[in-house]
């Protein structure tokens, strides 16, 4: 089902300002963990997104083991016990933007995005705040929102509680353009 979204909101038609489909394949995802003993950071230069300028549908994509960590064995514990890429490989989200603004024209656009996150395997509805910014005939999307490690299945042994915080900011910053024919 997914994988059908992208497809339809990559079958989008025309390369000039007016395209309904613009996509980012160098998404970048950050995430950060502020603990007691120590703080968390993660990044992907690598994610994936596209959005649909005239339906306002949206959708971002990022493989789990792309995330860079200061430290490999912070790397190694992310990977193997508390997101298990090996079983779920992606994290995803599938939406739609409220209340979509003119991106024919140049502005910043605070919006509003409902839609599904999928982390770990579990899927949470959200609604996730986003600016849309169009400069030149180019699109740009950055969005900061919180998860909770619970909401998703991740979990987080008593031994290292201290280490890791249970709620995450997520940062997303996108530089769109127009999908070719």
């Amino acid at each position: 089902m997914k994988k059908l979204v992208l497809l339809a909101l990559l079958a989008g038609l025309g390369t000039s300002l007016q395209a309904q489909i613009w996509v980012s394949r160098n998404a970048s995802i950050r995430f950060f963990s502020s603990a007691p003993i120590e703080d968390i950071e993660a990044t992907t230069q690598t994610a994936q997104a596209a959005i649909n300028t005239e339906t306002g549908e949206v959708y971002f994509k990022a493989s789990i083991v792309t995330f860079k960590f200061r430290k490999p064995l912070m790397e190694e514990h992310f990977n193997e016990n508390y997101l298990e890429s090996d079983k779920y490989p992606n994290a995803e989200f599938s939406g739609k933007i409220l209340e979509l603004p003119d991106l024919s024209k140049d502005g910043t656009y605070p919006v509003n995005v409902a839609g599904r996150l999928t982390i770990h395997g579990v899927e949470k509805e959200r609604l996730v705040p986003a600016t849309l910014t169009v400069s030149k005939g180019k699109i740009s999307s950055n969005s900061v929102f919180k998860v909770r490690c619970e909401d998703h299945n991740i979990e987080i042994p008593t031994i290292v509680i201290e280490n890791i915080a249970e709620e995450l900011e997520v940062t997303v910053n996108c530089s769109y353009t127009p999908k070719s024919k």
